[in-house]
């Protein structure tokens, strides 16, 4: 099974769109592997009907069978929602474009908050629209021995780009205000919006760090990320005088945009076949008893498919992955782009085996923000329920969670590699999920190296020369790498 990635770029400097397509999988050697199969022109309107129609043309190019897609991540507009739904396709939304609405419902929930920031977009603004004001506040930063650093402008569609300003004013703190006793500006903050920008900081730092961290993650990891996020807004803490308005519409956009989350079986048995997870981040002991059975479910459709396999059969069952080995010394073929390598490698020192572990109490280094120890703590909860088996996908299910989750810094997809020989089932239906991203970065990457391409200087370029040099942009340096090899 393949998952992929799509988004629609248009052109600031001719008129051009492109819409892209790139394809990740894990392979037999448990391998997760990425590429760009094609950033292709866009012409005319971008309604559904037209997304769809050139998404389609896309895998017809590369003979992928929709039965072979698992999942397609898109954006949450509306055209790509009725594309892919035309498109007859299981798909959902980019996980960082939802949690970046949940933030601007946040930081527009509370006045003083965003006049604040109003405030805040005035000072920076000043500095960026005048060389004089910007060369004084150096000469203020040399003489408080400061480096010299530049303030951070904001753009009010993305709010990362606030965090960011609010971090860059408050480290400048003492510059600016040695400023202002000697210079004009056209705002100034109080010591109480001060400490506001201080207060809202410490509330998007979670947002931030998690929207680092799903830039490279799989869909495991959405359901423990949502399970965190509304254990920290739902504290109270003496810290939250002035903010408290805005952290119970964070909670509650939380809690509204991701109802569904756990019903959903792209997730849930995502992170249930997730080692650091399995089902220790579920809402209830009924939404972990769904995801369970749509689990067996699974794992019994991909006992049917090794049967066959072993049996000699010459195709494996419809929307199945193969779990026969290749020859040794070669990788997967069934997946598109070919000589393609790994471009993630399995983190050193897995602590995950082949035989079953003691069932122990499960130890872990102290994390380094609190977000890990909310992880830790949501984990000593969790308490995992046998149930009787009474086939061989619910024996090896039953085997899987009895036993104890693996460090959270630890690769998955090592585990899998080095249990698949007494976990045979379960070990494929979790190549076929984790493969699965959480949101639709690499896309938005693909097409940020298409306006690097097509810029000011190479407006005339034809966008069938574009799509040639995107493809050996993102895919070359992965078939020398292979050849390499």
């Amino acid at each position: 099974m393949v998952s992929l990635t799509t988004d629609i770029w248009s052109s600031d400097v001719c008129p051009v769109s492109l819409i892209s397509l790139t394809a990740q999988w894990i392979d037999s050697s448990f391998t997760l592997q990425k590429v760009v199969l094609q950033a292709k022109k866009f012409r005319g309107s971008h309604t559904g009907e037209a997304i769809a129609t050139a998404t389609e043309e896309i895998l017809n190019v590369w003979k992928v069978e929709k039965s072979r897609v698992h999942v397609i991540l898109r954006d949450n507009a509306s055209n790509m929602i009725k594309a892919m739904d035309r498109l007859g396709v299981a798909n959902v939304g980019c996980f960082a474009h939802t949690l970046q609405l949940v933030v601007n419902e946040g930081l527009l929930s509370q006045r003083n908050v965003s006049d604040t920031l109003a405030v805040g977009r005035k000072i920076v603004g000043h500095f960026k629209h005048s060389q004089l004001a910007y060369s004084r506040l150096q000469d203020i930063q040399e003489e408080l021995n400061m480096p010299p650093k530049s303030l951070q402008q904001d753009v009010r569609t993305r709010w990362s780009s606030s965090y960011y300003m609010i971090q860059s004013l408050l480290a400048e703190k003492r510059a600016l205000c040695a400023y202002t006793a000697e210079y004009e500006l056209p705002a100034t903050l109080t010591a109480t919006q001060w400490g506001l920008l201080e207060k809202t900081v410490q509330v998007l730092a979670p947002f931030e760090e998690f929207i680092w961290e799903v830039s490279s993650s799989s869909a495991s990891d959405v359901i423990p990320i949502v399970r965190v996020l509304k254990r920290l807004l739902s504290r109270p803490e003496e810290a939250d005088e002035g903010i408290r308005t805005m952290k119970g519409t964070l909670l509650e956009a939380v809690r509204r945009r991701f109802t569904h989350l756990e019903t959903e079986p792209i997730y849930s048995v995502a992170t249930l076949l997730d080692p650091r997870y399995k089902d220790r981040y579920f809402s209830d002991a009924d939404a972990s008893r769904r995801g369970k059975d749509v689990l067996i479910a699974e794992v019994m459709k991909m006992e049917k498919v090794i049967r066959r396999t072993r049996a000699g059969a010459s195709e494996p069952a419809e929307g199945t992955s193969s779990t026969s080995e290749p020859a040794e010394g070669t990788s997967s073929t069934s997946e598109p782009a070919e000589g393609t390598s790994s471009t993630s490698e399995p983190a050193e020192g897995t602590s995950s085996t082949s035989e079953p572990a003691q069932k122990t109490a499960r130890v872990e280094a102290a994390s380094k923000s609190k977000l890990g120890n909310i992880f830790d703590e949501i984990m000593e909860e969790s308490t995992p329920c046998p149930e009787p088996a009474t086939t061989s996908a619910c024996v090896e299910v039953q085997t899987y969670f009895s036993e104890p989750t693996i460090l959270r810094s630890d690769n998955p997809l090592l585990y899998w590699k080095v249990n698949q020989p007494r976990l045979p089932s379960l070990a494929v239906t979790a190549a076929k999920f984790l493969c699965a991203p959480s949101t639709s970065v690499e896309s938005e990457r693909l097409l940020s190296t298409a306006s690097n391409i097509i810029d000011e200087n190479r407006s005339r370029l034809t966008a069938e020369k574009a799509e040639m040099f995107i493809f050996l942009k993102k895919n070359l340096p992965l078939m020398l790498q292979d050849k390499a090899v």
